[in-house]
């Protein structure tokens, strides 16, 4: 039998878990778990790049643990980055590969920067700098073939392989394979508020929808969507509408999108019919993972020991890439 390609993403717990954040990444998860040993990782030390609470992060790290469950991620695919320590080790080791005017060139860096500086925060964290290192380091770690990402992410991953060769090359040794990679159709979730912007927690409350919310909410935010900014051009479908039939699509309600699609093309669609069938769509999925949720919460002991187990198995892959890669960079290693 033909061995499964290994697959490695991760996500930061930064708070509630949004429409976008499902659409965009998560369902994907769940999807790429029938097709490929999959390992998905909470990256709490990358959280610690921008100013934040310590008690905040640990409790949005195992909030975004059980709302990845209650998605449908499996329990044994997940870990908890500073539960895995040799991420930092190897992260170390892939500074010394890294020219610093690669990391100055990345854009997140510079957006983050800027951020920070119109916020009247002078204070910019080496880490922000040097995360894309440590996020090779995510990846490199467990020797993955894939890494499913957006085409705004491929400069990350361009970093990462060229971290890898250059280790390979330094070491006369093909040691890491090259992460291709896994561009999958990713549906473009903008604000409801503000189709002009993506939906996002740092735009405020109004800009995203929480997955996990009480269906009223839901259906209010959805019947107070912006469908036109006034800056459309004639023939063109403006920026909300064009939101609304996406969140329709995505929320797997392709009937009722390709019917009022054809509404639309007759120049006969109804907005509040539309709307209605938006939300329809959100709160069923809503309602199916608060129902799975409710039922993590009340074993929530027994959910964060799966967790630090899973976490310990995943571990034992990065120890022996940790310990393979010290060999062969010269460094002492612990032998019992």
């Amino acid at each position: 039998m033909e061995k499964r390609k290994q697959v490695l993403s991760c996500i930061q717990p930064t708070g509630h878990m949004h429409f976008g954040n499902y659409f965009g990444a998560v369902k994907n998860w769940v999807d790429l778990q029938e097709k490929y040993d999959c390992i998905y990782g909470v990256v709490d030390y990358h959280a610690m790049t921008m100013p934040y609470k310590a008690k905040n992060l640990r409790n949005q790290t195992w909030e975004l643990i059980f709302n990845l469950l209650a998605t449908g991620v499996k329990v044994d695919n997940l870990f908890i980055q500073s539960l895995v320590p040799e991420h930092a080790e190897l992260c170390w080791i892939f500074n010394c590969f890294t020219s610093y005017g690669m990391l100055q060139r990345m854009t997140q860096f510079k957006d983050k920067s800027l951020k920070n500086k119109e916020g009247g925060d002078d204070f910019i964290s080496a880490g922000l700098l040097d995360y894309p290192v440590l996020q090779a380091a995510d990846i490199l770690i467990y020797r993955a073939d894939y890494v499913p990402i957006g085409k705004d992410q491929v400069q990350h991953l361009e970093l990462t392989r060229n971290i890898a060769q250059r280790f390979n090359n330094q070491m006369g040794k093909e040691y890491f394979v090259m992460p291709e990679p896994l561009l999958t159709e990713i549906p473009k979730v903008q604000s409801t508020a503000d189709p002009s912007r993506k939906m996002s927690k740092s735009a405020g409350e109004k800009h995203y929808i929480n997955v996990f919310e009480k269906e009223e909410r839901i259906r209010k935010q959805i019947r107070s969507a912006v469908t036109d900014l006034g800056d459309t051009k004639e023939g063109e479908m403006s920026a909300g509408i064009e939101n609304l039939f996406g969140l329709l699509r995505a929320s797997g309600k392709q009937e009722a999108h390709d019917s009022l699609m054809e509404n639309y093309l007759k120049n006969d669609l109804k907005y509040s019919d539309l709307k209605a069938e938006v939300a329809d769509g959100l709160v069923s999925i809503s309602s199916e993972f608060v129902e799975r949720k409710a039922e993590i919460m009340s074993n929530k002991k027994e959910i964060k020991n799966k967790i630090k187990h899973s976490s310990y198995e995943i571990r034992k892959t990065a120890q022996q890439t940790v310990k393979e890669v010290k060999d062969l960079a010269g460094l002492i290693n612990v032998r019992f």
